[in-house]
């Protein structure tokens, strides 16, 4: 199974995406801050990073590079509201994938499923 670490600070969001994720069938931690995944990264293996880019603490572009040290091979999801967020995520790491809330669950789901194609078809 797909294991994605969901990190948002909004809490009525991350449970919104962590239901429609697991509907989806993937395995969701969810956590309400960045400075909260580290830990999670160090003793766990996920597939995805889904993070939220502003939020206390430490953005999700710092929890992207400091994740990609700890898992390498781990794939990245922006979300966020902000357009001037969304170039300097861009530029800071330019593998990630970026989506820009206002979003529909359906589409964020098709996203995570875009990015699972080739796994997902090999378990069938």
């Amino acid at each position: 199974m797909i294991r994605i670490l969901l990190a948002e600070d909004d809490r009525v969001m991350r449970e919104y995406l962590t239901r429609a994720l697991e509907r989806s069938g993937y395995a969701v931690s969810a956590v309400d801050r960045g400075t909260e995944a580290l830990p999670l990264l160090e003793n766990e293996r996920f597939d995805l990073l889904l993070t939220d880019i502003v939020m206390p603490e430490m953005d999700g572009i710092e929890l992207a590079q400091k994740a990609s040290e700890l898992a390498p091979d781990m794939r990245v999801m922006f979300i966020t509201g902000f357009a001037a967020v969304t170039l300097k995520a861009g530029k800071q790491v330019p593998q990630a994938r970026i989506l820009s809330k206002p979003f529909h669950l359906r589409d964020l789901v098709l996203e995570v499923d875009r990015l699972f194609e080739a796994e997902n078809a090999s378990l069938n």
